[in-house]
């Protein structure tokens, strides 16, 4: 039987689990309204917990990557880049940076506004929405209630 180097088998796994993690399904608007019903009642049940922890979530997925993708598009768009420049360009983004990403993704989250709120809006827009296609994502439920509630103020 063949051995392979430990450096071989890592990057084997590496890809495999590369690979799932892009198959991940994706969780439906009726899967999450099941789970948000309660939430109004009672937040610290399961079902309250999942709902909750599934838009803080969305929320800290979209801090943490609009602005870094904000910041690496505009770097492609200039021809060369210095090192001093890339150095600048791959640090943490700064809060203006996040200010500018997120108008962008066309919602604006004041600071702190608590979680409770947030999802309470997020779920009601979820029961308007009373004949939830399958096909529909909770993520896309989610965007649109955030684009709703939470606009960003004109320049």
């Amino acid at each position: 039987m063949k051995k392979f180097s430990p450096a071989i088998v890592t990057s084997i796994m590496s890809l495999a689990l590369l690979h799932n993690a892009s198959a991940v399904e994706v969780l439906s608007a009726k899967e999450l309204a099941s789970h948000c019903k309660v939430f109004p009642q009672d937040n610290t049940s399961l079902d309250g917990e999942f709902c909750s922890r599934y838009i803080q979530g969305f929320i800290d997925g979209a801090v943490a990557t609009d602005a870094r993708v904000m910041l690496n598009v505009e770097a492609q768009q200039k021809s060369r880049e210095t090192f001093t420049e890339r150095a600048l360009r791959t640090r943490a983004p700064s809060r203006a940076e996040y200010l500018r990403a997120a108008r962008y993704a066309e919602f604006c989250l004041g600071d702190p506004v608590p979680l409770k709120e947030v999802v309470l809006h997020v779920v009601n827009d979820l029961n308007q929405h009373g004949d939830l296609k399958p096909t529909t994502s909770a993520r896309s439920i989610v965007y649109a209630s955030l684009k709703q509630h939470y606009p960003c103020e004109p320049e």
